[in-house]
């Protein structure tokens, strides 16, 4: 086997290749956007070279890849303005061979100390949360949602025989729309309704500016207690919502306000992967035309919950529940539009959310396992602290 360090364009095109040829016969993965996958690594798309470093590499064995890894390290500052630096590893993919997997393993290790850090996290994203990060431990029938990372079973495996640990373990759940809700989230929505202060609306493209610096604000407020969330920035939050607004559909993501104060929001779109799984990673003029037509012609009966927030001063005061109702009453409205909800990335360190999906009925029915490898093999284990 012989270890390569990507460096041209050659190497790279192989990196961004190397899935395709290993689940060729994998009828459930979702070939990601190439070109989605190559602006992680360019620094002029990727403003995680700004505060970090990364590497990637691939294993050959008689001149074919049978493995890639990424290594990065991403120094991030915390919403109590504490600057700390993490390491990790991502987009890792590798044939069935613990040796293979574990020179892999190695060299990112090796890397990692190198620049100093003394754990690594993975399988992670060089960048935000929101995509590419946690390995698939439960699910392996289902499709992944646009931005979440498949892997073949024996990858859990390939982590837990080089010695990484669960450091936190973050779900999707599923729920059909035709199914009630909780009555817990009734009771909650019928105690805001007695306060005429709180107010409900949908997402608005015509005021995309106002209310993207909105949901801005109450995620930051909303995760302040969170010691490894770092805040993001009046144009992140643009750009984020920016690369949604080809896809949005207003009436599925909502906004809560008190006295005309923004409070809590609630981001849900459609599930872009049942139309990307048509282009096969290529976004190139005809891809695009493919997407379009698909976009235009299939319907999409799945949409998927992306994020939710409440700012601390309004928590356990029912808001959740309310917000949640105001949607689920627009989407009894629209014809059976959407058939279907995933609502991914709720990790159990959050254990408020994890409650509330499940009242509005959600079942587990995928698990993304996040591992750590402490290089201290003697220093106690902790995983990841729960959200107060």
């Amino acid at each position: 086997m012989q270890l390569l360090e990507v460096k041209s364009t050659r190497d790279s095109n192989r990196f961004i290749t190397f899935p395709a040829i290993l689940y060729k016969n994998e009828k459930a993965w979702i070939r990601p956007v190439d070109k989605e996958i190559e602006n992680v690594f360019d620094p002029s798309r990727n403003n995680s070279y700004e505060h970090g470093y990364c590497q990637r590499w691939l294993l050959e064995h008689n001149k074919e890849v049978i493995g890639r890894i990424a290594a990065f390290i991403t120094t991030k500052i915390s919403p109590k303005g504490d600057i700390f630096s993490t390491g990790g590893i991502g987009f890792f993919e590798c044939i069935n061979d613990q040796n293979a997997a574990n020179i892999l393993f190695d060299i990112s290790k090796d890397w990692l100390q190198k620049k100093g850090c003394d754990t690594m996290d993975g399988p992670i994203n060089f960048g935000s949360r929101d995509k590419w990060w946690g390995l698939l431990t439960k699910g392996f029938d289902l499709e992944p949602n646009y931005g979440s990372n498949y892997n073949f079973p024996y990858y859990k495996e390939l982590f837990k025989n080089y010695g990484f640990q669960t450091y936190f373990e973050h779900y999707t759940f599923v729920k059909k729309i035709d199914e009630p809700l909780h009555p817990r989230l009734h009771y909650k929505a019928d105690i805001i309704s007695n306060d005429d202060r709180y107010t409900f609306e949908h997402f608005n493209l015509k005021k995309f500016k106002e209310q993207t610096a909105e949901i801005t604000e109450m995620y930051n407020k909303a995760w302040v207690n969170h010691s490894e969330v770092s805040l993001i920035t009046k144009e992140q939050g643009e750009l984020f919502m920016s690369k949604l607004k080809s896809v949005i559909d207003e009436k599925i993501i909502w906004l809560a306000y008190y006295d005309g104060k923004p409070v809590a929001f609630y981001i849900n779109i459609p599930e872009v992967n049942q139309f990307l799984k048509h282009v096969n990673g290529k976004l190139d003029l005809f891809g695009k035309l493919k997407f379009l037509w698909y976009k235009r012609v299939k319907k999409n009966k799945k949409m998927m919950g992306l994020v939710f927030g409440v700012v601390p001063e309004h928590q356990g005061k029912g808001v959740d529940g309310a917000i949640i109702l105001s949607c689920y009453n627009m989407l009894q409205r629209m014809s059976k539009k959407y058939e279907l909800v995933e609502i991914s990335g709720i990790g159990d360190f959050n254990r408020k959310m994890v409650l509330v999906v499940k009242q509005v009925g959600g079942k587990i029915c995928k698990t993304h396992t996040t591992y750590r490898y402490q290089f201290d093999r003697q220093k106690p284990f902790e995983r990841m602290k729960s959200i107060r």
